[in-house]
């Protein structure tokens, strides 16, 4: 596929092959920035595999006419892009589409859902299962217990606009959120739930990350062969009162990446 040709409405053709593309116009009505709208038109063709792995986006000057927006709008948008590890920026080539894939590695402590919605994807879960037990030896750890303490566990399917990426198993301190129902998490941000009604919010999270496979009970669910390589993510967050949930994630590997910004000290 080549470059993407767009109408005055928005409607996109692939140059070659005819493959219609979509390139809605930003509404300067809503709420959100231009950019971020920008970007979720830009990555919605891309998920739809309406433009695949190794094609190449138009231009800047051609999408800010497509478009109605400004280069900068433009650029902001491919950065986020680029920041997602959906495109990819090839100096004096243009930008290319990378395989969709979350990418980790973020510098700030974010849930999977404002993973998603900043990715311009629809986040979901499937509730796999929820109870309340005793903190085993390896989450009493990551938790610092001093003494045996129950924790809340859920366990849900993450999905990327329907599709699954991980597998998430989060224990909390069970008398830190008293009254919760792990199926009032079956959706949306956990995070979000834990601020909102316990004013527990992480200010900080410690994260682990493992190369492995998933197991014959993993695979079904992640809709991938057993054995197919994953990364295994370890993370402890910690409100100001102190670690307050241990999370642990099976993340299929090809929808998932690591990406960190690496400085020379002085």
């Amino acid at each position: 596929m080549t470059d993407s040709l767009a109408g005055p409405e928005g409607a996109a053709a692939d140059a070659d092959a005819g493959v219609p593309v979509r390139l809605d116009r930003p509404d300067r009505s809503r709420p959100e920035p231009l950019w971020h709208q920008v970007a979720q038109t830009l990555s919605t063709n891309i998920e739809e595999g309406i433009w695949s792995p190794g094609d190449r986006l138009p231009g800047e000057g051609q999408l800010c006419e497509l478009l109605g927006v400004s280069r900068i709008t433009i650029r902001h948008a491919l950065q986020k892009l680029e920041d997602h590890g959906l495109v990819r920026k090839e100096h004096g080539r243009g930008t290319f589409v990378r395989s969709s894939r979350l990418v980790g590695g973020s510098e700030s402590v974010t849930s999977f859902s404002r993973e998603m919605q900043d990715l311009g994807r629809r986040p979901g879960s499937v509730l796999l299962d929820t109870s309340v037990v005793m903190a085993d030896a390896r989450t009493a750890s990551a938790l610092e217990l001093d003494k045996p303490r129950e924790v809340l566990r859920i366990r849900r399917l993450r999905t990327g606009d329907g599709r699954p990426i991980g597998i998430q198993t989060a224990h909390i301190l069970r008398d830190l959120v008293p009254g919760l129902d792990g199926g009032e998490v079956a959706d949306g941000s956990l995070y979000d739930l834990l601020q909102q009604r316990f004013g527990l919010a992480p200010v900080q999270a410690e994260e682990v990350y493992r190369v492995g496979t998933a197991s014959e009970e993993e695979a079904p669910l992640l809709e991938v062969e057993a054995g197919s390589p994953v990364f295994l993510v370890l993370r402890v967050a910690r409100s100001e009162r102190g670690p307050f949930e241990f999370t642990t994630s099976t993340m299929r590997g090809d929808r998932y990446e690591i990406r960190t910004t690496l400085r020379q000290s002085t």
